[in-house]
């Protein structure tokens, strides 16, 4: 068996089966790492979305970057929008179709606040912006969650609109710094007139908190890593039973086995 798996065709079969399991451990371990930034994603949700708000200034206190683990954290702040500054970014998903975010800064005492206010659909064609509702002028109330800014794209847009919710991007077309996170709103309301009804784009919808599959398939990796191996094994232990030309030595032949007519014939 041993003289068998050190020809050189056998040893490339090895070597090749040896690599798939490496491979197929790493796949492995990626998706159970997904798996796990599945986790933490649903916990943040779930430790923060339905939480009663606190001020601002207590999470984003001194234009302090959003911590990880106070992503979805829910939030209350006052202040005034600039109400003419509003920005749309591009293809955003909402119920199975593509339109814009629109983003609005809110001047508040802690600093200039990021205001997602909602989803529209798109336009008659790409030229043109959809027309949303305006954000309320003066002072006003807002709800929401704090989300970390985007990446930046690196796309060369229009005035007006931004390829992703990309915090410093939107400060340069803003001309002004941002706090380092934006809100998703929930609610608004004028601080004068808590009742009146404000328009606003489509509310976006709740985080999805779902694991997914990553869990099933890093183990489908897992079990699959020493399938080669076995493969290589078994069929090599075939050919050397089998005595084939490879370099093994064959099997010995069985003796004849002596028929009772053969005898007589002697």
């Amino acid at each position: 068996m041993l003289r068998t798996l050190l020809t050189r065709r056998w040893l490339t079969a090895l070597a090749l089966a040896v690599l798939f399991g490496v491979v197929a451990v790493l796949l492995g371990n990626w998706q159970y790492s997904r798996h796990g930034e599945k986790v933490e994603a649903r916990d943040r949700v779930e430790a923060h979305y339905d939480a009663a708000p606190v001020p601002l200034e207590e999470v984003l206190a001194g234009g302090s970057v959003l911590p990880p683990d106070q992503e979805w954290t829910r939030v209350r702040a006052s202040g005034s929008y600039a109400v003419e500054q509003q920005l749309f970014v591009r293809n955003r998903p909402h119920q199975g179709t593509f339109g814009y975010e629109v983003l609005v800064p809110l001047d508040t005492p802690v600093g200039t606040l990021t205001v997602d206010r909602g989803w529209a659909p798109n336009a008659e064609n790409a030229a043109t912006l959809p027309e949303v509702p305006p954000a309320p002028d003066g002072p006003v109330e807002v709800t929401g969650w704090l989300r970390p800014g985007e990446e930046d794209l690196g796309r060369d847009l229009p005035d007006g609109q931004l390829a992703s919710i990309n915090l410093d991007a939107a400060a340069e077309q803003w001309d002004r710094p941002v706090l380092g996170a934006y809100l998703v709103l929930e609610g608004e309301q004028y601080a004068d007139r808590p009742g009146a009804q404000i328009a606003r784009p489509v509310p976006l919808a709740a985080p999805r908190t779902g694991l997914g599959s990553h869990f099933a398939y890093s183990l489908q990796w897992w079990l699959t890593a020493p399938v080669g191996l076995v493969l290589v094994l078994v069929m090599a232990r075939r050919e050397w039973r089998d005595g084939r030309e490879d370099g093994t030595s064959p099997r010995p032949a069985r003796p004849r086995k002596v028929r009772i007519w053969d005898e007589e014939d002697e």
